[in-house]
């Protein structure tokens, strides 16, 4: 008779590959745990209000100050020489952004799945990272679609004006859909994202959304006004994440006074101790 064995065999992959993708959604929706977490949501509820009240002072006087004069500044829309810019301003689009950021997470899943010890657990803390870009990014565009056909604010020079002030509230259509702008939103929620994850990248990051920004202006898709309301939505929509995040012991920490800090990737000192908790992509 062959020998009998007491090991029971490795799951297959398209079950491991379940077991990630169910630890994916299980680790977003569990309760929240971080002792802290009262003094985080007080800091990130006053941080907020003060951003949204600064932002929203600012958005009214460049409308009522600046936007029409901005916006007869620059070159008419469609100018052959503006091709670059045009390229330029969809690397700013959100469903770019966000198409990148899925395929990788689930790339990072598929891989995960075949893998086993140090080397899944590496993956799995990228890819509990790759979710906070994707949801910061996901949640500000979200909250921007529904403000923009509330708001129903017009395009630059839509009804062949310069007018600051045409709004047609729940129209629906592109051409009012111009407050806040779409490419400022999702570029100031990923460099936000990517910026409170690695802190080092945060002056390169935030150019490329400033860069972003300047070019919807050049290319008289929005007010000076749109892309400032476009910039607050994306960092406060980015900002609750963080928190949704650190309040689920994800990605980062809080302090005692409240401050989120991003949590170092696991490294080969601490894998064991990782892999007993490790998060799922």
């Amino acid at each position: 008779m062959p020998a009998s064995t007491d090991i029971a065999p490795r799951p297959g992959y398209p079950a491991q590959l379940l077991t990630v993708a169910g630890r994916a959604l299980t680790q977003l929706v569990r309760s929240p745990s971080h002792s802290r977490r009262a003094e985080a949501a007080r800091k990130l509820a006053r941080h907020s209000l003060w951003l949204s009240a600064a932002g929203a002072a600012l958005v009214i006087v460049l409308m009522v100050a600046f936007d029409q004069t901005e916006i007869q500044l620059m070159p008419a829309r469609g100018t052959p020489s503006l091709w670059p810019i045009a390229i330029l301003t969809d690397f700013g689009k959100d469903e770019y952004v966000l198409s990148v950021l899925g395929i990788v997470l689930v790339s990072v899943a598929l891989v995960a799945a075949g893998l086993r010890g140090t080397r899944r657990t590496l993956l799995l803390g990228l890819g509990t990272r790759l979710q906070y870009l994707f949801l910061s990014v996901a949640l500000s565009v979200f909250v921007a679609e529904i403000l923009k056909y509330l708001i129903g604010r017009g395009r630059p020079f839509v009804g062949g004006k310069a007018n600051p002030f045409n709004f047609v509230p729940l129209e629906g259509t592109g051409a009012y859909a111009s407050l806040p702008s779409g490419h400022a939103v999702t570029a100031f929620a990923l460099a936000f994202a990517v910026s409170a994850l690695w802190p080092r990248l945060r002056v390169f990051m935030f150019t490329y959304a400033i860069v972003i920004l300047l070019t919807r202006l050049v290319l008289l898709a929005h007010h000076p006004s749109d892309v400032v309301a476009g910039a607050l939505v994306g960092m406060v929509g980015a900002m609750a994440v963080r928190y949704w995040f650190a309040a689920r012991r994800l990605s980062f920490a809080i302090r005692a006074d409240g401050t989120i800090v991003p949590l170092p990737g696991p490294v080969p000192g601490r894998l064991k101790r990782v892999a007993r908790g490790a998060s799922a992509p």
